[in-house]
């Protein structure tokens, strides 16, 4: 604890603060005092704290510290009663909350200003669902979330900027390392100028070679042209057999479409669309409805608690209990005619379900068939970008289309087939269900009887008895027919590893050789890239002294050319103009500096004088309001500067 109010005094000693406390004096301070030094620290992170606490409530105090403190991220230690003691103490000034806070935002004051000024701008507003609906509200909010992301990038921008930002002192090493350059190539040309001026006609052949740069220039504009050029034909001729194949796969359907196959397809269409229109649809809506009606029911309903929750739970276990009771009543009539109807009803509902499913099979399909549609269309259109040829076309395309529905009806049968397998397994299942509970109440009624004739457990060990036996003769029969398959199929393998074997010989022979070949061209082409890749980068680092070689031409003729304009044009001139701005630049800024530094401490007292004097005056009206307010005893005369009273 000494070593936290030791920091804390240090720290408040220091710039910006400049307390002068020390450990006693700081230690003996009243709970207001305290409070204020925290106001102050937090006024430094953020401007808009400046407060005279003295003027303002300890509850509004106590809810804006608060609030700058959820901001900057504090968590006081312990839990949730931890928490409202550390409310009540930062209201009543206690040293135990106080002194944690202070310390944690004297560590790291640079970080929280930082944070501060980004919350003024990144803390977004919320705004209730029931006010975006209007659309002048919801336009204005997503300006507001638009405004805060170009903040954010514009505020990485700017940290960017300042961590990479270059000084003077680079900018001169930068120069200097520029002149150098300079003069190692004006040497280097001069050299080149004294070899060239021995040769017969240099100057023709210096305009020959300038000429040859210039061509060469075009060339590459010239082929950079063409390559363009043939890029957009390329994909215009990828375009025009596009159209040109789904032309004719138009015209070919239209060929093959016949006016009773249409008016089948339509007519099956339209069947299925009533029925999803009639009966589907409306069903549909009436469950949505339903289940729509018991959300709002139970929405408008009270919120519920535990009680509540198992009182329903008793009930809905007394209403089963209820309704397996009547179950079984029923069961035990045995009522020939009403068994009848539920047969039918049971039917009529397997029926009403094989057609829903039905129906929502061939929304499937159709939805699928349009999917795989899609993919066929971008398939054909990826075959015919890579090789230009048709997939299929003509007689083929029929005999595939007739096998396709061949395979379909042959779908649907065994599709048919599965679905009336399902209903009879359902039927059969719900048949297994009644007979089991018939055999246990027969079971049931035989365990009493076995028990009133002394004989109980009886009827279990006969079965018992008869089951071993069954399970003992059918191992027996497993074993021997386990163990003639087992030896067929060893000799089948034996039989059919002996054929791959010869089969496979020659091939991999063929093999062996292909694949020393393979080696050979993957040595042979690896070597060739590396020679490409050599020549690429020589190409490149000739280009890149050219231009360095025309920049250092340029800079020298600017530099050395008696017009002031082109002397401006020059590096050098542009950073010795760039400096010289920002040192002018820099003193202005010092000297303001120093004037704002020395008005402070002046314009700071004159400011208090102008508080004292507006409290002054404030409780002058107070006090004039008050006298005016009271019943008059007397008559004040003011005569002379003096007020007498007359009773």
């Amino acid at each position: 604890m000494s070593d936290q109010i030791k920091f804390i005094v240090d720290n408040l000693n220091k710039e910006p603060f400049r307390k002068n406390y020390n450990l006693i004096t700081f230690d003996s301070l009243e709970p207001m005092q305290l409070l204020q030094v925290l106001n102050d620290v937090l006024a430094e992170i953020d401007p808009k704290q400046v407060v005279d606490i003295r003027e303002e409530m300890p509850e509004q105090t106590a809810k804006r510290m608060l609030s700058l403190l959820g901001i900057l991220k504090y968590r006081p230690p312990g839990n949730a009663t931890d928490m409202s003691t550390f409310r009540q103490g930062l209201v009543i000034g206690s040293k135990p909350v106080i002194y944690p806070v202070l310390h944690w935002l004297l560590q790291r004051t640079n970080e929280l200003k930082k944070r501060a000024y980004l919350a003024r701008f990144l803390i977004k507003l919320e705004v209730p669902s029931e006010f975006l609906q209007d659309e002048t509200v919801a336009d204005t909010n997503k300006q507001y979330e638009e405004l805060m992301e170009a903040f954010k990038t514009l505020h990485k921008e700017c940290e960017q900027l300042k961590t990479s930002g270059f000084s003077t002192a680079e900018i001169r090493r930068d120069i200097s390392a520029m002149e150098e350059e300079k003069d190692q190539l004006v040497k280097r040309v001069e050299r080149l100028k004294k070899r060239v001026e021995t040769v017969q006609n240099h100057q023709r052949m210096l305009k020959i070679a300038r000429q040859l740069r210039v061509e060469k220039e075009r060339e590459e504009f010239l082929a950079q042209q063409k390559q363009e050029q043939k890029n957009q034909l390329f994909h215009a001729v990828q375009r025009l057999q596009r159209v040109q194949n789904q032309l004719k796969s138009m015209r070919h359907a239209a060929a093959d479409a016949k006016p009773e196959s249409l008016m089948k397809r339509l007519e099956e269409e339209i069947k299925f669309n009533s029925y999803m229109v009639t009966e589907k649809f409306p069903k549909e809506l009436e469950n949505k409805k339903k289940e729509l009606h018991f959300l709002q029911k139970v929405v408008s309903e009270p919120a519920m608690g535990h009680s509540d929750l198992l009182e329903l739970e008793s009930k809905i276990n007394e209403i089963n209990a209820q309704v397996n009771q009547l179950i079984e009543k029923k069961m035990m009539r045995n009522e020939p005619i009403e068994g009848k109807l539920s047969l039918y009803r049971q039917q009529a509902s397997i029926i009403s379900r094989k057609k829903e499913a039905k129906a929502e099979e061939l929304q499937e399909a159709k939805e699928k068939l349009a999917s795989l549609e899609r993919e066929a269309s971008v398939k054909t259109n990826q075959t015919r970008e890579l090789d230009g040829a048709e997939v299929l076309k003509g007689d083929e395309f029929k005999r595939y289309v007739s096998k396709l529905r061949s395979k379909s009806t042959v779908f649907k049968k065994k599709h048919q087939i599965i679905a009336e397998f399902k209903a009879e397994f359902g039927l059969l299942q719900r048949t297994e269900e009644l007979l089991k509970q018939r055999h246990e109440n027969v079971q049931h009624q035989l365990q009493t009887i076995e028990e009133k004739k002394g004989i109980s457990g009886y009827s279990y060990t006969q079965e018992e008895l008869e089951r071993v036996s069954a399970l003992k003769s059918e191992v027996d029969e497993m074993k021997g027919r386990t163990l003639g398959d087992m030896s067929e199929m060893v000799k089948k393998l034996n039989s059919l590893v002996s054929e791959k074997k010869s089969a496979l010989a020659p091939v991999i022979k063929e093999l062996r050789q292909l694949r020393q070949k393979c080696q050979e061209v993957r040595g042979l082409r690896e070597e060739c890239l590396q020679e490409e890749s050599k020549y690429h980068y020589t190409n490149c680092m000739i280009k890149n002294l050219e231009v360095q070689l025309r920049r250092a031409t340029d800079e020298m003729k600017a530099y050395v050319s008696s017009d002031q304009q082109e002397k401006r044009k020059a590096v050098r001139e542009q950073y010795t103009k760039n400096i010289a701005e920002q040192e002018n630049l820099g003193k202005k800024l010092r000297e303001k500096q120093k004037a704002i530094r020395e008005s402070h401490g002046p314009n700071m007292k004159q400011a208090k004088m102008w508080r004292d004097f507006e409290q002054l005056m404030e409780c002058k009206k107070q006090c004039f309001l008050k006298q005016q307010s009271q019943t008059s005893i007397g008559q004040v005369i003011q005569e002379g500067g003096e007020d007498r009273l007359i009773l």
